[in-house]
């Protein structure tokens, strides 16, 4: 059985938030986009569902823009502090399910949170750590946070290992899983799985971040 769409409410339209709203869209979701700027809303009115001019500080405006009846809103404001802040009360005034919101501090992070918001993001902060990450060892090419020190690194594989096992690797001798191998589209093994390596396949490797950049130096 399909999914049904989640229905979307993205306040601000501006880079991130018109990248969360028509990527939303793309997976099928029904997405209403809302901005105060005439410029923005007219840029994506053919991508969304609904784009709207309204003002996220008045819970009357949302609500009769039909907010009230979205699963999640996605507050996309933050640089404009007080909109930021009116926005998410006024989401959870109108009792929207969950309520993701953008913030540009630790400050600002901490009043959305008391202020009802589910989820909080810091997106420049994040580009900014995967950013540093690629730069400091080039092997890696994107990785996800899991908490208490512990990540899932996408490495590419260099032509130095071109031909080598999985076993050649020894990950264990690092405290690290390999999780998998991809070449292209197409998973080709795991851990223990006899594969050859070629370049410019991915590995996918879970472990802690000082033993994953042992693991890199060694392969170096």
């Amino acid at each position: 059985m399909a999914k049904h769409p989640t229905n979307f409410a993205v306040i601000g339209l501006g880079n991130f938030g018109s990248t969360v709203a028509n990527e939303l869209k793309r997976f099928g979701n029904y997405v209403i986009g809302i901005d105060i700027d005439e410029d923005r809303v007219s840029d994506h009115a053919e991508n969304l569902d609904q784009a709207l001019i309204v003002d996220a500080r008045s819970d009357a405006a949302l609500r009769d823009a039909g907010i009230a009846e979205c699963d999640v809103g996605v507050i996309s404001l933050g640089d404009d502090l007080e909109a930021s802040v009116l926005a998410t009360m006024n989401l959870n005034l109108l009792g929207v399910d969950k309520i993701w919101a953008k913030a540009i501090s630790k400050t600002h992070h901490r009043i959305l949170t008391k202020l009802g918001a589910d989820h909080v993001v810091h997106p420049e902060a994040r580009v900014g750590q995967q950013v540093a990450q690629v730069l400091h060892n080039p092997m890696v090419r994107d990785y996800v946070s899991l908490g208490n020190t512990y990540n899932v690194v996408n490495m590419r594989v260099s032509d130095a290992l071109n031909g080598k096992k999985l076993a050649d690797l020894n990950p264990g001798k690092f405290d690290l899983r390999v999780l998998g191998v991809m070449r292209g589209t197409e998973f080709i093994g795991r851990e223990g799985d006899p594969c050859a390596l070629e370049e410019d396949d991915i590995l996918l490797v879970l472990g802690r971040r000082k033993d994953l950049r042992s693991f890199t130096e060694s392969l170096e």
